[in-house]
């Protein structure tokens, strides 16, 4: 990989890794709904003149019902039940969590018979899980197991989407399908607003987070992403999946002094661990993986945060 691309894939996997500190930092003040009403709108403003430029919206739009579909899974559902689950969770703690999103990809692939499992993906699946059971019995109180819950629902979203991309969307340009799903969630989280909004001053520090997760960890991440896509191709891109993790424990325990427990020592090498070898391709199907499965390491990158926290 080139200079160039290096520079690409460390920006990500720090912007990547950082919605989760700020998603807690805004929801100390702001609804989760609003929070995240307020990221798609200026992540998909910001990002509307590269779609109008590329003229990548109306070949998007044809496929309404669909692109519905995916917003509401990839989304509307997931981003605010993760605003919702920091609300009572660590930001370390969610992002090591939503790192399962490989593993419950894995399984709906097999479930749905569109994948196999190798004895080395059965181990991984396994480890993976494990790592989650270590994370949660350890370190999660009774009265926040709804707000894993809320991560649950969150993670199965992020795994889901992809799938919908890989298999609908894959000759449609990327920036069309990003830019008019996050307005279409802009759209829909737009009457559920006014309920929610505001009775109080809103300090600066969420306001600056609100600002950020827009601008940076979604208008300004894809945007790099599509040039990593370029510069080093989607397999090599979709490392990021398991580096975001470790950014969003360290920043969270660096600026928000967040705890490192013992669950989180034993958990996310173990979740990490599982999401590598259960999504490790067998051997058997070599050349073939490679040429079908671009587009759907693509979207499962892509939508790994934000993804896509």
């Amino acid at each position: 990989m080139s200079r160039r691309g290096w520079m690409l894939f460390l920006a990500l996997c720090v912007i990547w890794g950082i919605p989760y500190l700020l998603i807690k930092v805004a929801v100390a003040d702001i609804n989760p709904l609003l929070v995240a009403f307020c990221r798609v709108l200026i992540g998909g403003l910001i990002l509307l003149p590269i779609a109008l430029k590329q003229r990548a919206l109306g070949p998007v739009l044809k496929r309404w019902p669909l692109l519905l579909l995916y917003t509401v899974i990839e989304i509307c559902i997931p981003w605010f039940f993760l605003g919702l689950a920091e609300t009572k969770l660590n930001s370390s703690t969610a992002g090591l969590l939503i790192a399962v999103v490989p593993l419950i990809a894995s399984v709906i692939l097999w479930a749905t018979g569109q994948d196999k499992f190798s004895r080395i993906r059965v181990i991984g699946l396994i480890l993976g899980f494990a790592g989650v059971a270590a994370l949660v019995g350890l370190d999660i109180r009774l009265d926040n197991l709804l707000a894993v819950g809320a991560v649950a629902i969150t993670a199965i979203g992020y795994a889901v989407g992809p799938i919908i991309i890989s298999r609908k969307f894959t000759d449609l340009p990327a920036s069309g399908v990003i830019t008019a799903s996050l307005l279409l969630a802009a759209v829909i989280y737009a009457p559920f607003v006014t309920f929610v909004w505001p009775t109080q001053a809103v300090s600066a520090q969420s306001l600056w987070a609100v600002i950020a997760l827009g601008v940076l960890c979604t208008a300004t991440a894809f945007t790099l992403f599509f040039a990593l896509i370029g510069e080093a191709g989607p397999a090599r891109a979709s490392v990021i999946t398991y580096v975001n993790p470790a950014v969003a424990i360290i920043l969270g325990v660096l600026l928000l002094s967040e705890p490192f427990t013992i669950g989180t020592a034993i958990g996310f090498p173990l979740v990490i661990l599982g999401s590598v070898l259960a999504t490790s391709r067998n051997r058997t199907r070599g050349k073939k993986t490679a040429a079908i499965n671009p587009e759907a390491t693509t979207a499962v990158a892509s939508s790994t945060p934000s993804q896509h926290p």
